[in-house]
């Protein structure tokens, strides 16, 4: 008889483990062992997720990283590049979904959740805005802007032109910092600034700007910059 492969046992083990004691009782490389096992059927994966760990640094830099890296790593392949992908996309899908028609200002934890996962770990500037209605509701979320490193192109009339082709009545802008500090610069005051002013000419209201970093979010409202 042909001897079973050693890590099948390792993978059963694993799967206990989290049968019985969910996410908390396993570390990020054994999470993506967990996820990888379905990518990669006939390998042993322990060694391409702690791979993956050591270079992205966890489970979450891992599903955000560009695909191109991604590939760069030993034993991933484009397939396996974009299971990963998808989980990461599935995740921002989802947390999107909790959010839409429902009042957004008393559901702060949960958008600032679902900021952190859309764009914590993005490479370069990417500015979304969030749309609201009459009673805050979220209708509608959506990039309108994204750069380099250090900077999105932003224009005001087409933030304003699309709140209004969505009927909305207020809004929330969001933009990460690639540097990972969420400090706001001369630069993004002023913008917010300007995206305020030509907001409220037309009965927008800016109800925050929030900037996610890798560790933090800095809210202009809780900031008195707004």
């Amino acid at each position: 008889m042909t001897e079973k492969p050693h890590y099948l046992d390792h993978r059963d083990r694993l799967r206990a483990r989290f049968k019985s004691g969910g996410s908390e009782a396993l570390q990020d490389y054994e999470l993506l062992e967990l996820f990888l096992f379905n990518s990669i059927p006939r390998r042993d994966v322990k060694p391409i997720a702690k791979d993956l760990i050591r270079t992205f640094g966890n489970l979450s830099e891992v599903c955000a990283a560009d695909f191109h890296r991604l590939t760069s790593v030993k034993g991933i392949g484009e397939k396996t590049a974009l299971d990963l992908k998808l989980l990461h996309a599935a995740s921002i899908h989802m947390g999107r979904k909790s959010l839409l028609n429902r009042p957004i200002l008393s559901s702060w934890p949960a958008l600032l959740d679902y900021c952190r996962t859309a764009m914590q770990f993005e490479s370069v500037e990417q500015f979304r805005v969030l749309f609201l209605d009459r009673k805050n509701r979220l209708i509608a979320d959506e990039v309108l802007g994204q750069g380099t490193v250090d900077r999105a192109p932003v224009y005001p009339r087409e933030i304003v032109k699309r709140g209004l082709a969505l009927e909305a009545t207020a809004i929330i802008i969001a933009h990460n910092h690639p540097s990972g500090d969420p400090t706001p610069s001369h630069a993004d005051i002023e913008m917010t600034n300007l995206v305020i002013d030509t907001a409220k000419a037309v009965g927008i209201t800016v109800h925050d700007h929030l900037i996610i970093g890798r560790e933090d979010i800095a809210s202009f409202k809780m900031l008195g910059l707004m």
